[in-house]
C-alpha cells in the first residue's frame, strides 16, 4: 500500500496497526513504510510476524523514530508490543482511538490539513469512554478531535458472541423498540426455545449485554430481520448478503422510494430504530426481501448523509472523510457520498488504501505525528505486562 500525501516535516513514528488485518506503517519524512499484512492478532503467527515486522522497521536506517502508535485497547497484543518497545527506545507510546485513526488515514491519504467531519462505520473499536463504537461522527483535525455523536446504542446479548449471531441483535433491536416478546416467536424456530428465552432474559435484565455504537451490528441485525443470517462463519457475510440483495434489486428497479423516516437533525444520537421496526414487519411489503434490502441501505445512506450534512454546517466544515470497514458496501458508499455532494460538500475516501483495518496504522502514525509536532500530549494507558508473541 502506498499514496499518501504528508508533510514532509512531521516526526517520524511507528505505528503497530489494528486487532484485525494487522498490518505495521513507518511514517518517515512523509512517507508511509508498509510492512506485509500479517492477518488477526488472535493468531500467535500473526503476532509473532508483527513483532519481527516492528524491529525490521526499526532497524531502517533513517530518522530516528520518535513515538509509537497503537490502538486504546490496553490488551491488544500491538499495544502491548507498542508499549514495550517505546519504554526500550525512551519515546512516547501514543494511544490513538480506532475510528479516529480511521478517519486520520483518509486524511493522510488524500493530504488534508484542514478541519474535516468524519463517518466512521465498522464493526467495533474501543471508544474513550471504554464502550464499544462503530457508528461515529467526528470532528477531525491536525492536532485535535472530537467525538460528534454515535448511533444509538444495541445491547450485545451475550457479549461477544452477538457478533457472530447476527440473530441475537435482530432480538437487540426488537428490545429496543419495546417489542422484546416477540423474541421467542420470531426466532425459536431458527435457533431453539432455549437460546430465544436466555437471550429475552439476558436483554430484560440487561445482563452481559455491553453496549454498542457499531454500525456492523446494525447490518446484522437488518440482516437477520429479513431471515438472511442467523449464525455467520465469516466476518461480515451477514451484511455481504444484505447488500448482494440490495444492489440486485437496485439494478433491476432503481432508487426506493420513500426512505425519509429517519431524524438526522440530532448531531449527538443518529436513531436507527425506525429502520428496523419496518424491517421486522417487511413481510407486507411489495418486492420481498431484496426490496426491503435495497430499502434499508438507501434510507440508511440518507439518514447518515443527513447526520453528517449538519455536522458539517454547524462545525463549517467543508469536507466529509468516510473511513471503516462498513465503507467496502458500495450500495451504502455511493449513496452516502451522494447525498453529501448534492448538500454541496466535498467527499473523500480511500482510493489506494482499504478502508478497513489494514490501512489503520497509517491514520495512528499521522495522529500521532501531528500530536508531536503540536506539541500535544500523548495519551498514555495502562497495559498488560505479560508480553509474548508465542
Amino acid at each position: 500500500m502506498n499514496g499518501c500525501i504528508v508533510p514532509n516535516d512531521l516526526p517520524t513514528v511507528l505505528a503497530a496497526g489494528a486487532w484485525l488485518k494487522n498490518a505495521v506503517c513507518l511514517l518517515e519524512g512523509g512517507v508511509p513504510v508498509w510492512s506485509a499484512l500479517h492477518g488477526d492478532l488472535g493468531e500467535p503467527g500473526a503476532c509473532c510476524a508483527l513483532d519481527a515486522s516492528m524491529q525490521s522497521l526499526l532497524r531502517r536506517p533513517g530518522r530516528p523514530v520518535a513515538a509509537i502508535a497503537h490502538d486504546l485497547h490496553p490488551d491488544f497484543y500491538s499495544t502491548r508490543l507498542a508499549v514495550s518497545l517505546a519504554a526500550e527506545l525512551g519515546v512516547p507510546a501514543i494511544g490513538v482511538q480506532h475510528h479516529h485513526a480511521h478517519i486520520a488515514a483518509v486524511m493522510a491519504e488524500h493530504g488534508v490539513e484542514e478541519a474535516v467531519v468524519g463517518l466512521a462505520l465498522d464493526g467495533v473499536g474501543l471508544g474513550t469512554d471504554g464502550t464499544a463504537w462503530g457508528g461515529e461522527l467526528l470532528w477531525v483535525d491536525t492536532a485535535e478531535w472530537q467525538r460528534l455523536g454515535g448511533l444509538w446504542p444495541l445491547a450485545l446479548p451475550g457479549g461477544d458472541v452477538a457478533a457472530r449471531e447476527p440473530w441475537r441483535m435482530a432480538a437487540s433491536a426488537l428490545h429496543a423498540l419495546g417489542r422484546g416478546g416477540e423474541i421467542g416467536e420470531r426466532f425459536v424456530g431458527a435457533v431453539g426455545a432455549s437460546a430465544a428465552r436466555l437471550v429475552q432474559q439476558l436483554l430484560v435484565a440487561s445482563f452481559n449485554c455491553p453496549p454498542t455504537s457499531s454500525a456492523g451490528r446494525w447490518f446484522d441485525a437488518a440482516a437477520a430481520a429479513l431471515g438472511l443470517s442467523v449464525r455467520q462463519a465469516h466476518e461480515a457475510e451477514a451484511a455481504i448478503a444484505l447488500e448482494q440483495q440490495a444492489r440486485a434489486w437496485i439494478a433491476a428497479n432503481g432508487r426506493p422510494t420513500r426512505t425519509d423516516i429517519v431524524d438526522a437533525s440530532r448531531i449527538d444520537r443518529l436513531d436507527l430504530r425506525p429502520l428496523l421496526a419496518r424491517l421486522l414487519d417487511h413481510g407486507d411489503a411489495a418486492g420481498g426481501v431484496p426490496a426491503e434490502a435495497a430499502w434499508f441501505h438507501v434510507a440508511l445512506a440518507e439518514a447518515l448523509a443527513g447526520w453528517a450534512g449538519a455536522a458539517a454546517r454547524e462545525r463549517g466544515a467543508r469536507t466529509v472523510c468516510l473511513g471503516g470497514g462498513c465503507f467496502c458496501n458500495m450500495v451504502l458508499t455511493e449513496h452516502v457520498t451522494a447525498g453529501l455532494q448534492r448538500q454541496g460538500l466535498k467527499v473523500l475516501r480511500p482510493q489506494a488504501h482499504t478502508c478497513g483495518d489494514a490501512a489503520l496504522a497509517l491514520g495512528q502514525a499521522w495522529v500521532a505525528a501531528h500530536l508531536l509536532h503540536a506539541g500535544g500530549r500523548p495519551l498514555s494507558i495502562e497495559v498488560n505486562e505479560s508480553l509474548s508473541c508465542a
